[in-house]
């Protein structure tokens, strides 16, 4: 059976290579143009390339694959790119309805009752919220790089569906312009929850923008059939951009059968590339806990009672900085994290380290630079997507003084990520290696490779198809017991929930095609996907093709409408060939689908490489 899959690998791996060499010939020729639409970009081309301002806008942000969608963007962007260097009289606020119009029809209104109710019932943003995240003010210079990346600052905001800068000439003076940020929310109010098996479940209600001040909000009803307390509760509260500065705050309550504790966090992040200062604090005090901090994947089975502490800061020196698209980040970043248990599973020779009182010193030194290509249809149904393009590279050192033992950390990390053959598609990958020093030994290593692709949008008829590879291979070194490497998270099988393939290594490679329609139901969208996952997974001894292999091959329907907060509901089934005996061959999940995020090259506080 284990050559049986390595032979499907070497046959996947051969498609993969016959379809980046097909994408390669076939060029721009499975897009059929109007000779206006030539004649509209061989203008704009020719209009951008009088200028270097100008000709690194086009080449940066015009892509080579249009739809109606983005002729509107990129008509605007040419309007702009002509006006660079004006200076800006004013900066006026349009918020649309949330059902009904939109950036090409401003006035078109919604025929349905349900829109109707919906557009009622929803609280606008507060104006006062939209405009401490735009970033241009009257009097300065309009720069078209700048107006684009306040765009995606804006769209990031969980209670905004899109936003476009409109840039138009003062009729009376020549030298001023008038800019117009018109906004799109989504209804904010969302309902969730998941069922266990028929041991647990949970209810949650939340809402992205209470009063329309953008503060977000969230409670849940947790309950568990065997564990106490039986039925528990979650709240979560978080406040963005506070003041305008971009600083966060958020606190969190929980008291289930999982934990009892509470959290509060500050955060301010590098959010654009010319940020000089980012940090942030943690802290949380967490009882009858299953697993350290909340994003860790080893659960264990006993409870842990713990103090966790976590501060960090940053400055960023900027390199050329005058120069558009080619502004860089050197950010040095400093950081201390604490762990103080107050109970924990005994002591172990083999895993002292992880459970260990401690403070942990990290300083790290890091290189970015990140650009923004607006495009649509990759993770979400129709908006307007930010695809980062750049890299960023850092050299992380640290010192780990716990009870045990006194530790040296390193580690060195590559990313990069950019479009092939004229900005067609994307490839995104990055590198790792790093680990802890101890006693002339060295212990809790690893070594990652990851790539991930997306391939441009092709049309077939009306409909559009994108495809996506991606590639996790993970080699511990000298990990503790407790510490393995699983195939049913995000770098896995989907679906699959083994706990019994396991081990310090891992190869895992995942095909899925996605397959969009134009239309909708009352605004729901729907994508269908088919994937073949495999996974090969065992001791880090050997070399990983002599180790155990697993597969799951399956499709399913995505259904999400952007109008609203609530995340992607998604119907997968699954079929595992070559399964353990801990999970069937079959697999069928309906659930909610938290939409995937781009690796955005953003400078970040200084952390071990994560072994998960």
């Amino acid at each position: 059976m284990k050559q049986h899959f390595k032979w499907i690998i070497v046959f996947v791996l051969w498609l993969l290579m016959n379809n980046l060499h097909a994408q390669e010939q076939n060029g721009d020729s499975v897009f059929n143009r109007s000779s206006t639409s030539e004649q509209f970009y061989d203008s704009l081309k020719q209009k951008a390339y009088r200028s270097g301002i100008t000709r690194l806008v086009y080449n940066n942000l015009i892509s080579g694959k249009r739809n109606q969608n983005q002729v509107q963007i990129e008509q605007e962007l040419a309007r702009m790119s002509e006006l660079e260097g004006k200076t800006i009289a004013s900066v006026k606020v349009h918020q649309l309805d949330i059902i009904g119009p939109s950036f090409a029809d401003t006035s078109r209104t919604s025929h349905s009752w349900l829109g109707q109710m919906a557009n009622k019932l929803h609280t606008q943003t507060n104006e006062r919220i939209i405009r401490k995240n735009i970033l241009v003010r009257p009097g300065d210079t309009l720069n078209v790089e700048n107006l684009l990346d306040n765009e995606r600052i804006i769209r990031r905001l969980s209670f905004i569906k899109d936003v476009r800068f409109w840039v138009d000439q003062d009729s009376l003076n020549q030298e001023f312009v008038h800019v117009t940020v018109l906004t799109k929310d989504v209804f904010s109010f969302g309902v969730g929850g998941n069922i266990n098996g028929l041991k647990a479940a949970s209810l949650e209600m939340y809402n992205q923008n209470m009063w329309g001040a953008g503060h977000q909000i969230s409670a849940s009803i947790v309950g568990h059939a065997e564990e106490e307390p039986y039925v528990g509760f979650e709240g979560f509260y978080s406040v963005n951009n506070i003041g305008g500065n971009f600083v966060n705050i958020a606190v969190g309550y929980a008291n289930t059968y999982r934990r009892e504790g509470a959290t509060l966090v500050f955060d301010k992040e590098f959010l654009r590339s010319t940020t000089r200062w980012g940090g942030g604090m943690t802290f949380s005090r967490w009882e009858r806990a299953d697993r350290l901090i909340e994003d860790v994947p080893i659960v264990i089975d006993f409870s842990l009672d713990y103090r966790y502490w976590d501060l960090w800061g940053g400055y960023s020196f900027q390199l050329y900085e005058d120069i558009p698209y080619r502004n860089k980040q050197l950010v040095l970043s400093g950081r201390m994290r604490l762990y103080d248990f107050f109970k924990r599973p005994e002591p172990d020779p083999m895993n002292n380290q992880f459970f260990a009182d401690s403070k942990f010193y990290l300083a790290s030194l890091s290189l970015s630079k990140r650009s923004y290509v607006r495009d649509h249809l990759i993770y979400s149904f129709g908006i307007t997507e930010d695809i980062p393009k750049g890299f960023l590279h850092e050299w992380v050192v640290g010192y780990d003084d716990n009870e045990f033992s006194k530790r040296l950390y390193s580690h060195l990390y590559f990313s990069s990520g950019n479009f092939i053959r004229y900005k067609p598609s994307f490839l995104h990958a990055s590198a790792g290696i790093g680990g802890f020093f101890h006693s002339n030994s060295f212990e809790q290593g690893q070594i990652e490779v990851n790539a991930d692709y997306i391939s441009r949008l092709y049309t077939i008829g009306s409909k559009g198809f994108r495809q996506f590879f991606k590639l996790n291979y993970v080699l511990g070194l000298n990990r503790f017991d407790v510490e393995n490497l699983l195939l049913y998270r995000d770098n896995g099988i989907r679906g699959f929930r083994s706990r019994l393939a396991q081990g310090k290594q891992r190869l895992a490679l995942s095909f899925e095609s996605v397959l969009f329609p134009p239309k909708h139901m009352l605004d729901f969208n729907f994508a269908f996907f088919g994937f073949v996952d495999l996974g090969i997974i065992g001791s880090n001894k050997h070399l990983i093709f002599n180790e155990d292999y697993y597969a799951g091959i399956g499709a399913g329907v995505r259904i999400r409408n952007e109008n609203l907060v609530f995340q992607t509901l998604q119907l997968r089934l699954s079929w595992f060939p070559n399964h353990p005996a801990d999970i069937g061959g079959f697999g069928g999940d309906f659930s909610e689908r938290t939409k995937s995020q781009f690796y955005s090259f953003q400078p970040r506080k200084p952390d071990v490489l994560r072994f998960e």
